[in-house]
Parts: structure tokens; sequence; C-alpha cells
């Protein structure tokens, strides 16, 4: 079944939703299933959230996979939305469908967006266990959902306070971000450590970073706010 991850620019859901419209046109109806559960996403990025619903409502799935897709993606148009409680079910229905089925890499997307809607209380165990099915994953793909999974567990730490636990997960998040080799991610990983070595008092650690982060997205051509903003604090 087709992988609709290459047909896809976050920063530009109009184009997405174009493109996948196109090739949904051109293929084959389990294949055109899965790239209009996409349509559905793009469109709930440009908060057309009843459109997007719409399309879901005229997928009729025959295999698990598109099953799975058709409520994760309803899932993540009702918490778009502001309707958390209403997307709980949505995810909690995808987590067990792509678990019997051995979908590993929608398994872990699902239990991560589960644990975005749940209760303060329950997050860090679902993302828990989502890095756990990822990490035990034979599938590469559900297995680079690590870095994202460490980083969300980082800021369930920083969101309590815990520092040195969420400087753990962030450093870890780091390594599998060097793993996966996407640099602009790798930079963002970079910061998060900076970020909790600052809160941590380690100023001259965290300093040390932000500097070589400013360096290298000047050597790029790049800039980012949020690198400035740390050195202003670090400096000043």
């Amino acid at each position: 079944m087709i992988d609709p991850t290459p047909l896809w620019d976050f920063d530009d859901p109009t184009g997405s939703e174009q493109r996948f419209r196109a090739e949904a046109e051109a293929a084959d109806p389990e294949d055109r299933l899965v790239l209009m559960t996409q349509v559905a996403r793009a469109l709930g990025l440009q908060e057309k959230y009843d459109e997007g619903h719409a399309v879901l409502d005229d997928l009729s799935p025959t295999e698990d996979e598109v099953a799975v897709r058709i409520v994760l993606e309803r899932g993540r148009l009702f918490r778009s939305a502001g309707s958390p409680d209403e997307a709980r079910p949505s995810f909690e229905a995808a987590v067990a469908t792509a678990s019997q089925a051995g979908l590993e890499a929608l398994h872990v997307d699902a239990l991560h967006m589960l644990a975005l809607v749940a209760d303060p209380a329950e997050q860090l165990a679902v993302n828990e266990r989502a890095l756990a099915v990822a990490r035990n994953a034979s599938d590469p793909a559900a297995r680079d959902w690590d870095a994202s999974l460490l980083n969300n567990i980082g800021m369930v730490h920083a969101d309590a306070g815990r520092w040195g636990e969420a400087l753990d997960a962030f450093e870890q998040a780091l390594a599998a971000r060097e793993r996966i080799g996407v640099e602009t991610r790798t930079r963002t990983a970079r910061w998060m450590v900076a970020w909790a070595l600052r809160n941590l008092g380690r100023t001259e650690e965290a300093l040390a970073m932000q500097r070589a982060l400013k360096a290298d997205l000047e050597a790029a051509g790049q800039h980012d706010p949020y690198v400035d903003e740390e050195l202003a604090l670090l400096e000043g």
C-alpha cells in the first residue's frame, strides 16, 4: 500500500492537498483511500474541519490500514478543532486496530496522538508506551518515531519542573535526531538540550550550545529567533 509521507509538505497544506488529490485520481482503489485520508488531514491543517470530516465520511475501508488511517485522521480533525474529548475515542480505536494488525508506524503515531489528548497525569505513561513500541519495532519508520516521542517526554518533565529528567530525554532525542540525519530537526533537538541546561543553571554549557547553533545557522544562511532569544537571556 502507498506511503503518503513523501507527498507531504506540512508548511504548505494547500499544496499537499492538491498533490494528494491528483495522485488519488490515478491510484488503484486501496491507494486512493489512503491518499484521501491525507486529503482530510491537509484540510484540517487549513482549518477546514467540516470538509475534512466529509472526505472521511465518503471512505469505506476494506483493509486494516485504511481503517486505522480514517479514525486517526478523524481524531486529528477533532483535536485541531479544539475537541480533544471527541478525538480521544478515535485515537484509541486507531491504537487498538493498528496494534492488532501489526501496523507498527501507525500504532506509534496513534499512541503519540493519544498522549496529546490524555489527561496531564497520563501523558508520560502514554508517551513511554509509544516509545516502547517504537524501540521494539521492526519497521524503520516506526523506530524513527523515538526522536519525537523523547522530545515529548522531555516536555512533560519540563512542564512539571523536572529539569533533570527533561534534560535526559532531550539528550536521547538529540542522539535519535543525529541518527536520523535531518539537519533542521537536529538543530531543534540541540536547542532543546541547551534550553534544559539553562533551566538547570548550567548556563556556560547552554551558552556554548546556543552560540554553536547560531554559528551553524549563519553558515547556512538561516535565522532562528528562538536561538537569539536564548542568547539574549544567557548573555544579558
